[in-house]
């Protein structure tokens, strides 16, 4: 699992190690030196993923947004790409106010997804819908031994 970082303040109880939490110059200077695998502007903060170097025959799992998997998609059009939606927009702003968003954040975030869920649907290989986590993660980790099977043949 990739490690990405973000400009955005750690919320309340935010574990340290949820994102690498850095300053806009040192995200900026990241770009500049092509450091990032990818990288967006979402909603006034940066986040991205630095470029992995994982040890042969590992996967790397990305948890990015749109913008993210449009740009890995280009630069590994082999890449996996699984959309996780939650099972509905109520939960999703449930889980929204539940790790700490402020409203406006929540009511950004909702406006955002009813935008770009129809295009990471178009987009994605798979979608996966997280209404029982570890379900959710099963057939994830079904859809990526899937698509490893042929490759270590």
């Amino acid at each position: 699992m990739s490690r990405s970082w973000t400009t955005r303040p750690r919320r309340d109880g935010e574990s340290q190690d949820a994102y690498v939490f850095t300053s806009r110059a040192r995200f900026e200077e990241g770009i500049e030196h092509g450091e990032l695998l990818e990288w967006t502007n979402f909603l006034g903060n940066y986040y991205g993923t630095p470029i992995p170097q994982p040890p042969d025959g590992t996967d790397v799992v990305l948890e990015i947004e749109l913008d993210g998997a449009r740009q890995v998609r280009l630069t590994h059009p082999e890449a996996l790409v699984i959309f996780v939606v939650a099972p509905s927009r109520e939960e999703q702003i449930r889980r929204l106010r539940g790790r700490g968003d402020p409203e406006g954040k929540v009511e950004e975030r909702v406006r955002k997804a009813l935008d770009e869920e129809p295009i990471g649907r178009a987009m994605a290989d798979a979608v996966v819908v997280n209404d029982d986590l570890d379900r959710a993660v099963n057939q994830i980790a079904t859809m990526i031994e899937t698509r490893r099977a042929p490759r270590s043949r």
